[in-house]
């Protein structure tokens, strides 16, 4: 049997894979035909290394989760989840079109309308996501969509994880997610909210209007702590044609400070349409945007530069056959623990992303055109959309004087962009401005008074102070005071406990990563940075010291650094074949090594003699300092002994006879 006629592998009776798509630190992607349905479909299969680690098993599951229950037209949908042949995997939407990366890759700086529109729509999921508990985490141009009529899809949930909660995953590993778009708040390894999803947005969008991230480094713990320390240029700085209205709002975006930046995904939608000079964006060149183009990889994980990073998979070429390839077998747990520790480190993108045919196909016919609805009623949108075969989603906001309540005030996409039959439009509703009641919810989980306040139609902001006595993550009191009628709308800002002040950095040498990650984690200090170290004396994929040392005490947003053994020391072994012995040896025992010699024999006079004929291992090897290394020297042979003449006796005389 060829190797094109063997039978394609089918999960679980209905999903036939056809081709690997993608490759990321986790999984492999597939395209498949899904037999039940008959559609494409997207599977990402965990590799059968991590299956058998049931902490890479639940992270797994709960990348199906997190995105199975985020229902929404920009956000790419997963269908199903399963086990298969000792592993397990995902079923998603299959896309067509192109991730922003490849666009920004291809066309450089976009107009800033386009940018502008874009940053929207992505704020549009990322705002239907926090709503429903969700943060992203790992906002990034690779993981923002383009399909070819222009609609945008935001992927990869596989490190997003519902904020406020206690989550001991997060415990066992490091910072998650992509240098180059880190918020201050995830470079320091703080519990992050939905602003910090903003902040990652910022970031693209100042990327989408000049052209480059505001930060670059040789590494990306380089790039992070330029998050954490250094302000970012001005996006006119860069590109002068940025309008300063848009700049300000990026500027806004990226503050240090999460209670400096907007409050919500809502609230930056609405200044972003109030940015631009009409309220209807130019529609941009939708067939541009579906130019078949490689994907690049971003700067991914809080390892040093020496350190492997994780990058977002390539997307394949049209009409590539690459048939069902077995990854790759275990290799340990430490390279478990190190991939946990760097996926971000890349971790691996949660989307197929492929284009296909000579790139017309993105000009659909049967895509209508979003109508323009603002200024109507709620009732009179909702009929008007309705009536094209569209899907209306509807938000609210407190009216603004001089508008009436009950009308559309903004709406996504905007009018005139081409959407398909049965596509979602978002709209965003004035709503009657009324007094409530501010509800005490001192003593609750932040999630919890942030859900709370949140029904009660209140922005609710935080700021962290520290207590011996309350629990982490709890509120101590709320700014106003409770029990007092407020606008609805008003901000209300949480006192939540970052529990104790210090802590004592626990003593972790010689465990491994994840169980000194999670002793960590218990004394108050997760997401530990990992940098690798040689050691003669820790046994390679052991923690060799922490940094801050143990029982420093320390901050409870202080960063600790796992250092962990590689193993022993390597050094290059000279070559030495045709040194006379003695050289041979003391540059041998100067890289470290112990030499050991051999003796050959060579012909007497021969001008091998007493120089090294041979070595193993050969010269210019890797090899662990102190290792023996073998060295054969000629020897000539010894002369044989000096030859000497026969001895010969006198014959034997007979006595003479007697007389």
């Amino acid at each position: 049997m060829t190797e094109s006629s063997k039978p394609r592998p089918v999960l679980n009776g209905r999903y036939e894979l056809h081709r690997r798509l993608a490759r990321g630190g986790m999984a492999d992607v597939f395209l498949a035909h899904d037999q039940l349905l008959d559609r494409p479909v997207a599977v990402k299969v965990l590799f059968p290394q991590f299956a058998s680690e049931p902490l890479f098993v639940e992270r797994f599951r709960r990348e199906a989760q997190a995105a199975a229950n985020l229902n929404h037209p920009s956000i790419v949908a997963v269908y199903d989840w399963g086990e298969y042949d000792q592993t397990y995997f995902i079923v998603m939407e299959y896309v067509e079109g192109r991730s922003l990366a490849d666009v920004l890759r291809t066309e450089g700086v976009l107009h800033p309308d386009r940018a502008t529109e874009i940053a929207i729509d992505t704020a549009a999921a990322l705002g239907f996501a926090h709503r429903n508990g969700t943060i992203h985490r790992d906002v990034k141009p690779g993981n923002i969509l383009i399909t070819p009529s222009g609609q945008v899809k935001v992927t990869d949930f596989g490190i997003a994880r519902a904020f406020g909660g206690g989550d001991d995953l997060t415990q066992t590993g490091s910072v998650m997610g992509t240098a180059t778009y880190f918020s201050p708040e995830q470079a320091q390894g703080k519990q992050v909210d939905p602003r910090s999803d903003l902040y990652s947005l910022g970031v693209v969008l100042f990327e989408m209007v000049t052209g480059q991230p505001p930060f670059a480094g040789e590494s990306p713990v380089a790039i992070a702590y330029k998050h954490v320390q250094d302000e970012p240029p001005t996006p006119a700085q860069i590109n002068p044609d940025v309008p300063g209205r848009l700049g300000a709002v990026i500027d806004r975006l990226l503050a240090k400070a999460p209670h400096d930046r907007f409050a919500s995904a809502e609230e930056l939608r609405a200044e972003l349409r109030s940015a631009t000079d009409s309220s209807v964006l130019p529609v941009p060149n939708r067939k541009a945007i579906t130019a078949d183009v490689a994907v690049a990889p971003a700067v991914t994980s809080m390892l040093p530069a020496a350190a492997t990073s994780i990058a977002a998979p390539a997307m394949a070429p049209a009409g590539a056959s690459v048939e069902y390839v077995e990854p790759a077998r275990r290799n340990g747990l430490f390279l478990i623990a190190l991939v946990l520790m760097i996926l971000g480190v890349a971790g691996i993108a949660s989307y197929i992303y492929v284009n296909f045919g000579d790139g017309e196909s993105g000009a659909a016919s049967d895509t209508v055109e979003v109508p323009g609805v603002t200024g109507r009623t709620e009732a009179e949108a909702d009929a008007i959309l309705r009536e094209l075969g569209l899907l209306v989603e509807t938000d609210f906001q407190p009216a603004e004087p001089g508008i009436a309540p009950g009308t559309v005030i903004a709406q996504s996409p905007l009018a005139g962009t081409p959407i398909d039959p049965g596509g979602t439009v978002l709209i965003t509703v004035a709503q009657d401005s009324q007094k409530v009641v501010l509800q005490d919810v001192s003593g609750f989980k932040l999630d919890e008074a942030t859900r709370r306040l949140n029904e009660d139609g209140f922005i609710v902001d935080f700021s962290i102070e520290p207590s011996s006595d309350i629990e982490e993550n709890v509120v101590i009191r709320s700014e106003p005071a409770p029990n007092q009628e407020l606008d609805r709308g008003s901000e209300v800002n949480l006192i939540v406990s970052s529990g104790p002040d210090q802590v004592d950095v626990p003593e972790v040498a010689n465990m491994t990563v994840i169980v000194a990650s999670n002793e960590l984690g218990r004394a108050g200090l997760p997401n530990p940075t990992l940098v690798q170290e040689a050691s003669e004396t820790v046994q390679e994929g052991l923690v060799i010291r922490t940094d801050p040392a143990a029982g420093t005490p320390v901050s409870i947003d202080r960063v600790i650094l796992l250092i962990v053994s590689t193993g022993p020391p390597e050094a290059v072994v000279p070559p030495v074949v045709g040194l006379d012995q003695a050289s041979a040896q003391n540059a041998l025992e100067a890289a470290g090594f112990a030499p050991f010699v051999e003796l050959v024999d060579v012909p007497n006079g021969s001008p091998d003699a007493g120089v090294v004929l041979s070595q193993d291992p050969p010269g210019n090897t890797a090899l662990v300092t102190g290792s023996t290394v073998t060295i054969r020297v000629g020897v000539e042979l010894a002369p044989p002994p000096p030859t000497q003449p026969p001895t010969t006796q006198p014959p034997a005389t007979d006595p003479p006879a007697e007389g």
